[in-house]
């Protein structure tokens, strides 16, 4: 039996969705004049960029998507490219995002537009996204990946997360659970 290679990467997924839904709700909320936290934004913004794209995505394009294309997937026009571009194209929302509401915080008025399509547009992009990987992308790896290459992608794994501090994922978990608590709260 092979090992699992992707059923980490899902886990991750996990509590990345779970933000996005927080996402949602508050870009909703924000749209309707009822949420002003635009902190949460940013703590969105600093999630999205530790837990998501520096911790998540860097597993997949410096491990997982390299296995890929040393195992004989082109790197251009392939899955992998589709990926790599999504998640660029998912950078930019969070930088749109993180401006419009570092500027609401400061006090500059109309700034609700921006945050909001910024943070539809993301949630939106990484929902496909991760159903994309999740539903394709991940179980052809787990076909087309040889066991002697597993070891090595599960050791890539480990020493992404080992460049990360003590508690990390604990902190951004927390984060996750923080706003969840406070979104029950104010339903």
């Amino acid at each position: 039996m092979k090992r699992d290679i992707t059923q980490r990467l899902k886990d991750e997924h996990q509590l990345i969705l779970r933000m996005l839904a927080l996402l949602e709700q508050n870009a909703k909320r924000t749209e309707e004049g009822t949420f002003k936290n635009y902190r949460f934004y940013l703590d969105g913004v600093d999630f999205i960029r530790n837990y998501a794209d520096r911790f998540h995505h860097a597993k997949e394009e410096d491990v997982l998507f390299e296995a890929l294309v040393a195992n004989g997937m082109p790197k251009a026009n392939s899955p992998v490219a589709a990926m790599l571009m999504e998640h660029d194209l998912g950078r930019a929302f969070v930088k749109g995002m993180e401006e419009a509401a570092t500027r609401a915080l400061a006090g500059e008025a109309g700034q609700e537009e921006a945050i909001v399509a910024n943070a539809r547009g993301y949630l939106e992009l990484l929902r496909d996204h991760i159903a994309k990987e999740d539903d394709i992308l991940y179980p052809l790896a787990e076909r087309v990946l040889p066991e002697e290459m597993r070891e090595d992608i599960v050791a890539g794994y480990r020493a992404a997360e080992e460049k990360s501090a003590a508690g990390f994922e604990a902190h951004y978990r927390s984060v996750v659970e923080k706003y969840e608590a406070e979104a029950k709260n104010q339903a």
